[in-house]
């Protein structure tokens, strides 16, 4: 039998890597996988013993956080070069936030003209909404819904105070779907920004003191018990603590659907060694907290971590430095360092890096967001989303950069793994030196699980 396309190197699947293995494919899904002599292909592409990985999910992008709709094309550009071939996005868009049936469609219509790789959507509502458009914006293929507990901005990123919390979760409930959450208190925030300024101080150790950890975990524990009373499934979709996974642990032994995300620069950054040369650089919202970094390497080795994401952000350099740190914006680019920059951080810490990158950068995420079985494993009749890992020791140089932001806190770090090539439904669209996809080939991908 002869197929359109057979790809060949080490073979990563839920079950086991297969050295010497292939995968042989036909329009947009995976037919076969076998390891030695492989069958007839009009198309060959030979990886030696690189391996392939299924197609990373990055289960938290920001592309409309600054830029629009039109932030789409460069994080997708840069999704691809990263081996990220689904971006699930965040709702925040500018100028107004995805919570109506036109703003949905919208943005679909963005991602069919803009985007290299596919795209799945969070929706989300605005202060006082009722959750009437929830269920439509279900029914059109959302995979989530997400909110925040404290204002960034009154209109792009509003706080959703409990009593809106409670009534999206009633709905989620019904909707099968999960509820995200940025998990920090607004009061316990907003007080310590004001004492932290009248001191004069400066510096992110300033930054990290007018968000602490209190302030994460008591917005955290308080959507862990609505969650519960309601029966929905509540998403932490960053955690910077330990005792966050520990808490979001006693809820799941007792029974109730609970899941937590870590961003990778919580796990490969510490302010107290990285702070004075950084800066404002790693400013982010939850803070990166000094001295946890292990003990958050644990909840992996645990298991209790359900999604790596890059909480990738469009903002400019000149932003993040063009004044004291309370006016530096909060957030890193980072959707295409995140592949290599964890499995670089796995392998550190003598795990089984590919299976890793697997398992928590595309399986979990794909069954988190109703993607699974299509998206998430190199399995047969799945789509053929394929990202190449290649050994050695590369620096990363963020000027070189495919987002059109062009820094990155991970400028100049040496990663283990660099993605030689990337596939999105069989299609190759990154080789390594070139993204020769079409910024028109990605599609909207809604979740699989019908609504109840």
């Amino acid at each position: 039998m002869s197929y359109e396309k057979v790809v060949r190197g080490t073979v990563v699947t839920p079950e086991a890597s297969i050295p010497g293995g292939w995968i042989a494919i036909d329009g947009e899904t995976i037919r076969e996988i076998g390891e030695g002599k492989p069958p007839a292909a009009l198309e060959v592409h030979d990886f030696g013993q690189s391996w392939i990985v299924p197609g990373g999910i990055d289960a938290q992008t920001h592309a409309g956080s600054y830029w629009g709709l039109a932030g789409l094309e460069p994080t997708s550009r840069a999704a691809v070069c990263g081996g990220i071939t689904t971006m699930v996005e965040m709702p925040f868009d500018n100028p107004i936030p995805l919570s109506t049936m036109e703003l949905f469609h919208a943005k679909v219509k963005a991602i069919e003209n803009l985007s290299y790789c596919d795209v799945a959507l969070y929706g989300t509502c605005a202060p006082h909404q009722d959750t009437d458009e929830m269920y439509r914006l279900a029914e059109a293929g959302v995979c989530a819904f997400k909110i925040s507990v404290c204002e960034s901005h009154p209109v792009r990123f509003p706080r959703i105070p409990a009593d809106q919390q409670l009534a999206m979760l009633q709905a989620c409930a019904e909707l099968g779907l999960p509820l995200g959450i940025h998990n920090e208190d607004q009061e316990i925030v907003r007080y310590n920004t004001q004492r932290m300024r009248e001191t004069g101080k400066e510096g992110l150790a300033v930054h990290s003191a007018c968000r602490p950890e209190a302030a994460e975990l008591a917005a955290t524990a308080l959507f862990l018990e609505l969650a519960a009373v309601t029966g929905a499934q509540a998403h932490i979709v960053h955690i910077s603590t330990p005792r966050g996974f520990e808490l979001l642990d006693g809820y799941r032994k007792g029974g109730h659907k609970t899941t937590g995300e870590i961003c990778v620069h919580y796990l490969l950054f510490d302010p107290e060694s990285d702070g004075e040369k950084l800066g404002a650089l790693i400013k982010v919202n939850p803070p990166i907290r000094p001295g946890v970094r292990e003990a958050l390497w644990d909840q992996i080795r645990n298991d209790r971590v359900q999604c790596i994401s890059s909480d990738h952000s469009t903002m400019s350099r000149e932003n993040k430095l063009g004044g004291s740190i309370f006016d530096a914006g909060p957030g890193v680019p980072g959707i295409e360092s995140l592949m290599p920059a964890f499995f670089t951080g796995v392998e550190a810490h003598e795990m089984d890096a590919p299976a890793a990158v697997a398992r928590f950068m595309s399986e979990k995420p794909a069954k988190l967001f109703g993607l699974w079985p299509k998206k998430g494993a190199i399995a047969v009749g799945a789509d053929a989303d394929l990202a190449v890992l290649q050994p050695g020791r590369f620096i990363y140089d963020s000027s070189k950069a495919h987002d059109d932001v062009n820094w990155s806190p991970f400028d100049g770090m040496t990663f283990t793994a660099k993605v030689a090539s990337t596939f999105v439904r069989g299609r190759q669209v990154w080789n390594g030196a070139d993204v020769i996809g079409q910024k028109d080939l990605g599609q909207f991908v809604p979740r699989q699980q019908s609504p109840s």
